[in-house]
């Protein structure tokens, strides 16, 4: 398990100078890491690594964009399938105190299921899910270099972080707010709830948001969409490569476009293109 994130530590990019409750890192879990370089060099114009940089008992890869490193590709082992492990996006908040962080968490009715653990050169890491089973990871990094994993208008990076809640928003809000501090930056109103925006406490800048889901059986998690340049193109991408977009592009308020689609191996993503 040591030497699953070394190659972020030594990359200067998984890192905790951000204020607490920023978005710092995410992280895609794959069984088919092959594929899915393929997948996401094609649709996203990344360069993942065709090899893991430090070998070891976990496989992980690096994800870099054309200006750095945006996240890491997790392999998933047959050990962890046969435990229930699926191929989904994971995203890092990091926080100034992971174990009082985890406290709290506790005491709002969160769970933890990756105990809090130092990785040598990287920093304290903890999965966790909110009291409605939203999965995410808290993180205190070693280094004092900011994250630039999320850029709200960066080509190749996170450019919005979606939380799809259980019916009650207002408690997934509660819980959100009392542990990193996010505030509600205005909304607007869907048929089946507020569309709330997010930022960090004091911050400026939204960068994500959070609604109930539409559909009883919608997973209740957070969805993470990357920027490219062209969301027609990209969408014409995504089948190509073999992945399923889950509906066509769509325009949001702000004039950006979007949609959200599966990988071929089941992960769920968005992407978000200017108009």
């Amino acid at each position: 398990m040591k030497n699953r994130l070394v190659s972020v530590g030594a990359a200067g990019e998984m890192t905790m100078a951000n204020p607490h409750g920023s978005w710092i890192w995410y992280e895609l879990m794959t069984p088919d890491p092959a594929a899915s370089k393929a997948f996401y060099d094609a649709v996203i114009g990344w360069d993942i690594e065709a090899q893991p940089s430090a070998p070891g008992d976990i496989e992980y890869r690096m994800i870099a964009a054309h200006d750095g490193f945006v996240g890491g590709v997790l392999t998933l082992t047959p050990a962890m399938l046969a435990q229930g492990a699926k191929a989904g996006w994971l995203g890092y908040v990091g926080v100034d105190n992971v174990d009082a962080t985890v406290a709290q968490l506790e005491t709002s009715g969160g769970t933890v299921h990756l105990p809090p653990h130092d990785l040598e050169g990287v920093g304290r890491i903890v999965m966790v899910s909110d009291p409605q089973g939203g999965h995410f990871y808290v993180m205190r990094g070693a280094s004092d270099e900011d994250s630039h994993a999320f850029g709200r208008m960066n080509i190749g990076h996170v450019s919005w972080n979606e939380l799809q809640t259980g019916e009650d928003a207002a408690a997934a809000f509660a819980f959100y707010n009392g542990l990193f501090g996010w505030e509600k930056a205005g909304g607007m109103p869907m048929p089946w709830g507020e569309y709330a925006f997010l930022r960090g406490r004091g911050e400026e800048e939204v960068w994500g948001a959070m609604m109930p889901r539409e559909k009883p059986d919608q997973p209740v998690g957070w969805t993470y969409y990357f920027r490219v340049s062209d969301i027609e193109a990209a969408f014409e991408r995504v089948k190509a490569a073999g992945g399923r977009p889950l509906h066509n592009p769509m325009e949001v308020p702000g004039g950006e476009r979007v949609f959200a689609a599966v990988d071929p191996q089941g992960a769920s993503f968005g992407l978000v293109a200017p108009k």
